[in-house]
């Protein structure tokens, strides 16, 4: 009996690639970076700065290539180098924001344009096209123990944030102007959060790459809203969904051959769809059931 369970177990593992102990390292890594970045990625859709989150993936890719400039594929210097990035443009976009007509979102766009350019030109000087490619698109099957330890340190640093900052954040996504009115926590939880978005894309950009990495952060909680409506529920889901669909996009790009950062986010997008279709809060039931009134 159980030498028929070990050689079960052996086959699963084998046909997973869960034999081979990088694919163990990128599983792991697929559960970190869901337990870090979907959490925020429901902040940020309940917010309404989905785009806002793009937009910073690609303004930490400058700091990351001076980083790389200075010391080469180095994860202190190009982690160091993507938080300061990403923090100096969200900084600048907001003073442009509030100093100029230019709304904050068009600020955002201008920038993460530029730094985009500016970053891919910056890798290109030294590095070669492997180099770029794997700034852009990331290297999960990659992960080393000091990126695994980057990812643990992120991903409790995001709950201990979302936990103190939990009663502002709730209410800031409700009703942003009251909590400036009534609590002077409002600017305290809104800086807050920008700092566990940039620290949670810098996470997600060393596996999946500046192009990829907010994949992880949007799509599972945009999924998670056509399954549950209220916060917890939807936290929940979020994290579940961005743990069980990154790791059918790894198994996926191990099986095919197919590029990872971008199977995972494909695999993402699909249940996006599927949700949007079929979820109970999705478009089907919206139009084909009919919805339930109170009686007087």
């Amino acid at each position: 009996m159980g030498s028929d369970i070990d050689g079960m177990l052996q086959a699963l593992l084998s046909a997973t690639g869960l034999e081979f102990e990088f694919m163990q390292r990128a599983a792991l890594g697929c559960v970190l970076l869901a337990l870090g970045a979907a959490p925020v990625g429901v902040f940020l859709m309940l917010r309404r700065m989905s785009l806002m989150g793009d937009a910073m993936s690609h303004a930490i890719l400058p700091g990351a290539a001076v980083g790389y400039l200075l010391a080469g594929l180095s994860l202190p210097a190009m982690t160091l180098g993507g938080v300061i990035g990403g923090v100096l443009v969200a900084v600048a976009a907001a003073a442009v924001a509030r100093h100029t007509v230019m709304r904050e979102d068009a600020a955002l766009a201008a920038f993460y344009l530029v730094s985009l350019a500016l970053g891919v030109t910056l890798v290109s000087m030294r590095g070669s096209a492997v180099d770029v490619l794997h700034v852009l698109f990331g290297s999960v099957l990659a992960l080393d123990a000091s990126v695994l330890a980057l990812l643990v340190a992120v991903a409790g640093l995001t709950w201990l944030g979302l936990v103190l900052l939990w009663r502002p954040l709730v209410m800031e996504c409700v009703d942003p102007a009251f909590l400036r009115g009534v609590s002077r926590w409002g600017g305290m939880a809104h800086h807050g959060f920008l700092a566990l978005v940039v620290v949670n894309l810098v996470a997600a950009f060393h596996a999946l790459g500046t192009l990829m990495a907010v994949g992880m952060m949007v799509l599972p909680a945009a999924s998670a809203r056509f399954w549950a409506r209220r916060l917890q529920p939807l936290l929940a889901l979020a994290v579940a969904q961005a743990m069980s669909l990154s790791l059918a996009g790894l198994w996926l790009s191990y099986r095919w051959d197919w590029p990872t950062s971008p199977t995972i986010v494909l695999v993402l997008g699909g249940w996006y769809a599927l949700s949007m279709l079929l979820g109970p809060f999705g478009w089907w039931r919206q139009q084909h059931v009919p919805q339930r009134h109170l009686k007087g």
